[in-house]
């Protein structure tokens, strides 16, 4: 006779050679020592060990005790003869044959098996690998299902890789004489290779170990997958694994591509003598770009002098000088920009921007930080114009004593800002000009097209086929738009950090909330508090 099961985390087990019980482990409390004895009473086991009882209530092993002795008729001839008999072995193999468990079915029979009974079940479901003979020893134990086997799990290969031998991390940090000095004049902001350097190795990809299930079949592993080598302009490729620059030239890293470019070196100014000069790679000036003219590289540009009334577009933008111009100087990066001193010019980069004098009536837009005045020697003021920075600008000063109007936006990415403006004025052409040819081709679907004209024909049927190209550009133009408004809604740290004074005349927006300098504050840092509202704190 058996009274309670799994589900109600006990089991009494009345056989012929004594009373029985099973603690399941449980994650809630079922039932106390009172219920279990309020069972023995009312099927009159009256002489047990209650240290027994309680110690098996409180193991909850998952595993038989015997608390008593039999008790003549609790269990009926058939039970007592089913007793006799052993628990059924089942086998259950995993999907992938790694593994074996042996589970008991208890239902013709409740007597343990031997552990010859147990291999021989295994046998004949066809493990002969991976057998776990002291788990099978203490499994035979009790009628708690356990794992018997494990197979032995492939070993995948490793995937082939590309080992760079530069570092692109030293660029914008400045140069250590012997003694440990920054020079802050040599900015390390090119990393160049000589000819027949060696760029990057490849390390080959390797072959994996096979594994074995338990049915003693091989697992085959999966193989290292190759990779290409990264040849770019200006390098090749050596042997089977090696890449080296063929030039002198500064290192481009795409990514899938390693490259060279060769440094372009004016001796004098970009000006008459040169015309404007667009060039694929890194340029040094030794002069000034002059007036009207226009500088554009695809890698660094360092200008020795100064930039009057040009336009200058390049990766990195070292100019020792300063920028001039009558509102005509414009200087872009993709990178940084870093100046003596900025006046009637505009600025624009998409990390950062460093001036280390002074910034008068100036647009100044930075994707991350503009900072002013960073070494001790310069003054580090921002007066006039309109300074945006998507994270932090840092300055000595910001505005004069003559309350000149500064205009000073933190929190927002100006670059990434105006894309989205773009991206939202050709969103809403391309929506005109679909709703028109939509329009058109209803108007048209009311006439018999085909009394027209071949050519008038045609011209239908090109109208027709140009709005699927234009349905998908909305349609990936409205998924960027998306991208960007999650990306400008989680820019919410602007802040600015002014080491002398900021004056009143100036004008702030950190993250879109408004507040004018009434009064002078110094030493402070200005940030938007937990409610939102302007506040200004310690330096």
């Amino acid at each position: 006779m058996v009274i309670g099961s799994a589900s109600a985390g006990y089991k009494f087990d009345f056989k012929a050679e004594g009373v029985f019980l099973t603690i399941y482990p449980t994650s809630e409390k079922l039932f106390e020592l009172s219920d279990m004895r309020q069972i023995l009473r009312e099927n009159k086991v009256n002489d047990y060990d209650v240290g027994i009882l309680s110690r098996t209530i409180r193991e909850a092993s998952g595993r038989a005790q015997k608390i008593s002795e039999a008790v003549e008729g609790s269990f009926s001839k058939e039970e007592e003869a089913a007793e006799e008999n052993f628990a059924q072995i089942i086998v259950e193999l995993t999907r992938d044959k790694m593994q074996a468990t042996i589970r008991y079915d208890t239902r013709g029979g409740a007597k343990l098996p031997t552990t010859e009974m147990i291999l021989t079940a295994l046998n004949d479901a066809g493990v002969v690998f991976g057998i776990d003979h002291e788990a099978i020893e203490a499994g035979s134990q009790s009628l708690t299902p356990f794992v018997a086997a494990k197979g032995t799990p492939p070993i995948n290969g490793e995937n082939a890789y590309i080992d760079r031998k530069f570092n692109l991390g030293i660029s914008g940090k400045p140069h250590l004489d012997e003694f440990g000095r920054a020079d802050y004049k040599d900015l390390n902001l090119f990393v160049l290779a000589k000819e027949n350097q060696t760029l990057a190795i490849r390390i080959p990809q390797t072959k994996g170990t096979s594994g074995k299930n338990v049915l003693g079949q091989s697992v085959p592993p999966q193989n290292g997958r190759p990779c290409p080598m990264p040849e770019g302009k200006n390098t090749k490729v050596v042997g089977e694994h090696r890449l080296i620059a063929t030039c002198n030239g500064q290192i481009v890293d795409t990514g899938n591509r390693i490259s060279i470019d060769p440094r372009l070196e004016i001796k004098g100014s970009v000006g008459v003598e040169t015309g404007d000069i667009e060039f694929d790679g890194s340029v040094t000036v030794k002069g000034n770009v002059e007036f009207g003219f226009n500088l554009s590289a695809t890698g660094d540009i360092e200008i020795k002098g100064s930039v009057n009334g040009a336009q200058v577009r390049g990766r990195n933008v070292y100019i020792s000088g300063g920028i001039t111009g009558t509102d005509r100087a414009k200087v872009f990066a993709q990178n940084d920009i870093r100046t003596a001193f900025a006046e009637n010019a505009t600025l624009e980069a998409d990390n950062n921007i460093f001036i280390s004098d002074i910034a008068l009536h100036s647009q100044i837009r930075a994707g991350k930080s503009i900072f002013a005045g960073q070494d001790s020697s310069g003054k580090g003021q921002i007066i006039g114009g309109h300074a945006i920075a998507g994270e932090l600008v840092s300055a000595k000063s910001l505005g004069n004593s003559a309350f000149v109007v500064t205009k000073i936006s933190v929190g927002i990415d100006p670059n990434l800002q105006r894309q989205y403006l773009e991206l939202k004025k050709s969103y809403k052409s391309s929506r005109r000009q679909l709703t028109h040819i939509t329009q058109t081709l209803n108007t048209l679907s009311k006439i018999d097209i085909n009394k027209l004209p071949p050519a008038r024909i045609e011209s239908i049927n090109a109208l027709t086929r140009s709005q699927f190209p234009l349905a998908g550009q909305i349609r990936r133009t409205e998924k960027s738009l998306l991208e960007i408004e999650e990306k400008l809604s989680q820019m919410k740290n602007g802040r600015l950090h002014i080491s002398d004074t900021i004056y009143p005349g100036v004008r702030l927006a950190i993250n879109s909330t408004l507040k004018s300098i009434q009064s002078e504050y110094k030493h402070c840092t200005i940030s938007l508090n937990d409610a939102g509202e302007v506040d200004v704190g310690p330096y």
